[in-house]
């Protein structure tokens, strides 16, 4: 399949990359979804949504496991977009066409700019030789555009989980859970 055909989606499970799959389901895209578990606290509740997500749509899910020394709290991880981007590469050798990463415009982290986009496109496509490129398709919207376009789409928002503390449910504290409930309360 072409380039442009293939997409590798990075699911954490949440709004944003669930609102990613169906995008480019939409646009006819040979999609597969990669989960990554880097020790995040809320990993079990993400990977139980990104499986949930990926019956749903019927698409391939595969997954990867890194350990690292620390405890990861909420709120920025450093370098965390740059890490999950490089690792599905290393992750899918064979893979060919665009890795996509639902950011979007509303945060004040690097890893969510167009400068970094721009900036990790340069790297993907130089070790994948042209054959893999980035792609943010909502890098230019907000949380609340995302939001109404998974309403209008019929996403299955009630499938995802945003907490970045969770167990089984939301914590309500943590940033994510703050943001959802302005979305889920309108």
């Amino acid at each position: 399949m072409s380039l442009k055909k293939n997409v590798l989606v990075l699911a954490s499970g949440g709004i944003d990359s669930s609102a990613c799959i169906h995008y480019y389901l939409s646009l006819g895209f040979n999609v597969r979804a990669h989960f990554i578990n880097y020790g995040q606290r809320a990993f079990k509740q993400e990977y139980k949504c990104v499986q949930k997500i990926a019956s749903y749509y019927g698409i391939n899910l595969t997954s990867t496991t890194c350990k690292f020394p620390n405890n990861f709290i909420s709120g920025e991880i450093i370098g965390r977009n740059g890490f999950l981007i490089l690792t599905a590469i290393m992750a899918n050798p064979d893979f060919r066409g665009l890795i996509s990463v639902g950011i979007h415009s509303d945060t004040p982290y690097y890893d969510c700019t167009p400068m970094f986009v721009a900036d990790m496109n340069r790297i993907v496509e130089s070790y994948a030789d042209g054959k893999i490129k980035l792609d943010a398709p909502f890098l230019e919207w907000d949380k609340g555009m995302i939001y109404e376009y998974c309403k209008k789409e019929n996403i299955p928002i009630n499938l995802t989980s945003s907490c970045e503390n969770s167990g089984d449910g939301p914590c309500g504290k943590c940033l994510s859970c703050l943001d959802r409930r302005i979305f889920d309360a309108g």
